[in-house]
């Protein structure tokens, strides 16, 4: 029964500990997310200074994950270079060791009652009293936080002192150095957080539970456990983030490796050459210590190590299927491919139309559709095709230099319009996916009949639209505008429907407000899906006749 106390005053304060981290995390960026990131670009002009950049954001925001995640967005945009995106890793690295000393100088020795406690109920009033949208709230929210750093960590403490006197230590003396290891590297990537596994280390080491190497094995364990986050992060993204994702387990895989070969000199070093007796102290300068090798050791070859990863994940050209095969200096062939690869981009949001609105795509394999696509879920292909869309527009401005013909030029500003059209559709359907989701799970009966209703009328239309693609040219103007009178006056009608409901008190004012945020979204996305096939389809004379009708986005 006692071990059974003590196992879970543990476990709660581990809990307390990571809520902590994350409320401070939360609140830092509600602060100073956006001052956060321009910090961090700026620091990204030279090596050096991104290692500092990353120490430093690691250090403020108390997250290495949080760092490398924006090093990952800056990486796939291609507003860093991949020699500097790992410099900030490597900053970043160190940067989390503040955690550690925080807690190794005060979480044992503070009285947790008499400063943590006043912190978090003066910090927690604050919270649950002030707006959300205000500064002051994000303070508090800041406050309560680090004082539970220091509640959990006195609840994983109190914890282990209980476990003590059931268990014999002596009976972990002789355990393999791997064996503490592996439990930091799992207790890590399960948590996902070093600073925690850090918290768990210093109290089994403060209460005697385990000796200084058995700590050592087990932070060695973490450094590792911590990169799983950003390599799952970065698996199914871009080339450059793979690259990053790689960096950075490669980074910690052979420090990790090196450190263990050599244990025995550097925990000499640290307690006996540096004299460091206190052990709690000790440790976290031998972490900070690794860290910093780790910067010494790889810095010089930063430059080669891009170079290796750049070869070991080569651009991904998945996005595209024709215009990564042809040059702009050949208009003639670039606009056939430029006129197949907007066919596909119009293939690829039907089927993200399909998918948000949990239906399966009909025509995939008429369609063609790479298993690389078709196997994303709703969120990854929306990044799929804005990917795609990015090509797009970027083969477009190379092609508009080489074009001499004049319709030549115009077909190519008929596919770009198309393709902007359609990438507005899927940015329609993703924004409406929010009020599709509180539709669908809600208790109101009106409210959920509208969710089903629009859901059926989504697959009726993917498969009419797709069905103009492949009817006969002659037919598709007549079948193409007989669609849009239908949407907009199926509009028109949902409109008067929704507020007839609200007259009759089956929605209050809240619900008419997501009904008529919602259709609006998806009004939206049929236009722009009729707009991208008009100028996909239709030459220019058929589409002057659309480009006349009102509503439509150009």
């Amino acid at each position: 029964m006692t071990f059974s106390v003590d196992f879970w005053k543990m476990l709660a304060g581990v809990a307390i500990f990571l809520l902590g981290i994350r409320w401070m995390e939360e609140s830092l960026h509600q602060l100073a997310g956006r001052q956060f990131k321009l910090f961090l670009r700026k620091q990204t002009a030279s090596r050096v200074k991104a290692i500092g950049g990353g120490a430093l954001v690691t250090a403020a925001l108390q997250s290495s994950s949080v760092t490398s995640l924006m090093v990952l967005a800056f990486v796939g945009a291609g507003i860093i270079t991949m020699q500097n995106a790992l410099a900030v890793l490597l900053g970043a690295n160190l940067g989390t060791t503040v955690t550690g000393w925080i807690m190794a100088g005060a979480g044992f020795t503070v009285n947790i009652e008499q400063v943590a406690l006043p912190v978090a109920g003066l910090a927690g009033l604050g919270y649950a009293l002030f707006n959300r949208a205000g500064r002051w709230y994000n303070w508090c929210r800041f406050f309560l936080g680090f004082s539970f750093l220091f509640i959990g960590l006195g609840y994983i403490r109190t914890g282990m002192e209980g476990l003590v006197t059931i268990l014999d230590p002596g009976q972990y003396a002789g355990a393999p150095l791997l064996v503490f290891f592996g439990a930091g590297f799992v207790i890590t990537t399960l948590i996902q957080s070093s600073s925690a596994t850090m918290a768990i280390a210093l109290s089994a080491l403060y209460t005697g539970v385990i000796q200084f190497n058995d700590a050592v094995g087990i932070i060695l364990g973490s450094e590792l456990g911590t990169t799983i986050k950003l390599f799952i992060a970065g698996i199914n993204g871009a080339a450059a983030k793979k690259r990053v994702a790689l960096g950075n387990f490669l980074f910690n895989m052979v420090t990790v490796g090196l450190v263990l070969i050599f244990l025995a000199p550097l925990s000499h070093f640290v307690q006996e050459v540096l004299g460091i007796r206190n052990s709690l102290l000790a440790l976290v300068f031998f972490q900070s210590l690794v860290n910093l090798l780790t910067i010494l050791f790889f810095s010089p070859f930063l430059g080669k190590i891009g170079r290796f990863l750049e070869k070991r994940y080569a651009e991904n050209k998945e996005e595209s299927h024709f215009i990564h095969k042809v040059s702009p200096l050949v208009p003639s062939a670039a606009l056939v491919a430029m006129e197949n690869e907007s066919t596909y981009f119009f293939h690829i949001v039907l089927d993200y139309a399909w998918h948000s609105h949990e239906w399966s795509n009909p025509f995939q394999q008429e369609m063609e559709l790479p298993a690389g696509f078709t196997g994303k879920t709703v969120p990854g292909k929306y990044e799929y095709i804005k990917l795609l869309h990015g090509e797009l527009h970027q083969f477009y401005i190379q092609l508009q230099k080489h074009v001499a013909e004049r319709e030549e030029l115009e077909k190519a500003n008929r596919l770009i319009s198309s393709v902007r059209n359609l990438m507005y559709a899927a940015k329609s359907m993703k924004d409406a996916i929010p009020d599709m989701e509180q539709l669908e799970n809600s208790a109101n009966d009106i409210k959920y009949a509208y969710y089903l209703k629009n859901r059926e009328l989504m697959d009726r239309f993917c498969k009419e639209v797709y069905g103009i693609e492949k009817s006969a040219p002659a037919a598709r103007f007549a079948e193409l505008a007989r669609l849009y009178q239908q949407v907009t006056t199926g509009y028109t009608q949902s409109l008067k429907d929704l507020y007839r409901e609200t007259t009759a008190g089956s929605v209050n004012e809240t619900e008419i407000t997501t009904l008529l945020n919602f259709n609006r979204e998806i009004f939206t996305a049929y236009k722009s899906i009729l707009f991208g096939v008009k100028d996909l389809l239709f030459d220019k004379e058929q589409a002057k006749y659309f480009d006349e009708l009102p509503g439509f986005i150009r």
